[in-house]
């Protein structure tokens, strides 16, 4: 009886030790005698004990940080560039199977990436371009992780680093090009300023009486303000009769 209860006691321990629980995000790949079967889980799962092994694979998204890089772009500028890649585990089997460590070599291969994208453009296409860029180094990233099970989901340059020489050198630029264009922006202010005068010299021009308008609109001006001394512009046209009369007078 004592033996019959041990033996009992042995199997539900056996049992015991070949069950395990994958929660919702793991998958197990299973390798029976060092030959692969297959994916199992998420759930309550069967391994046969000595014959089976487990490895674990997480199908949430990774979020993986590329360290600074060296880049010398197209222009021969060096920078420091680092990114940050969005990627997760589609097929667990070909994870585990086709490449040692899945983590580490997508983390090799995006520095390397990186480094080769960055170096096929210049300087102000990288600062420019950044939408561009990015996309380009997800699909090269995403097409070479492929065959691994892997899907790159998200590729973002997270900070560029420029030489203190090159930063005064675009700041200067930067500066000139501020200059230039409110330069630009007052002459062509100047410019239709001129022509708005133009046109109401010509229309004064044709309205003689405009000129005593806007003599009357200045006074007006002129009396609004709190000034202790008032001038008065007279027009010389105002005292055209008294002196043709007077030098009538002289000649007599």
């Amino acid at each position: 009886m004592t033996g019959w209860i041990f033996g009992v006691i042995v199997v539900i321990f056996v049992v015991l030790t070949c069950l395990r629980v994958l929660k919702e995000y793991e998958r197990g790949v299973i390798f029976r005698l060092g030959r692969c079967v297959g994916v199992k889980g998420p759930g309550l799962i069967f391994l046969w004990p000595i014959i089976d092994k487990m490895m674990k694979v997480s199908t949430r998204t990774i979020v993986m940080d590329v360290p600074p890089q060296d880049v010398i772009t197209k222009d021969n500028v060096t920078i420091k560039v680092n990114a940050v890649v969005y990627f997760r585990v589609i097929d667990a089997m070909r994870a585990i199977i086709e490449v040692e460590n899945f983590l580490y070599a997508t983390s090799q291969l995006a520095q390397t990436s990186l480094r080769t994208i960055l170096g096929e453009h210049e300087l102000d296409s990288i600062l420019s371009e950044q939408k561009t860029i990015t996309l380009s180094l997800q699909e090269k990233i995403d097409r070479d992780t492929d065959p691994w099970g892997i899907k790159v989901t998200l590729v973002e340059i997270k900070h560029i680093d420029l030489p203190v020489e090159l930063q005064r050198a675009m700041a200067k630029q930067a500066e000139a090009e501020r200059e230039k264009r409110a330069k630009i922006i007052n002459s062509e202010g100047e410019f239709q300023a001129a022509q708005k005068l133009s046109e109401a010299a010509e229309i004064i021009e044709r309205h003689k009486t405009a000129i005593q308008l806007r003599y009357l609109q200045t006074l007006k001006e002129v009396a609004a303000e709190n000034n202790s001394t008032t001038i008065f512009p007279v027009p010389i046209d105002l005292f055209k009769p008294f002196i043709e009369l007077a030098e009538k007078n002289r000649d007599k």
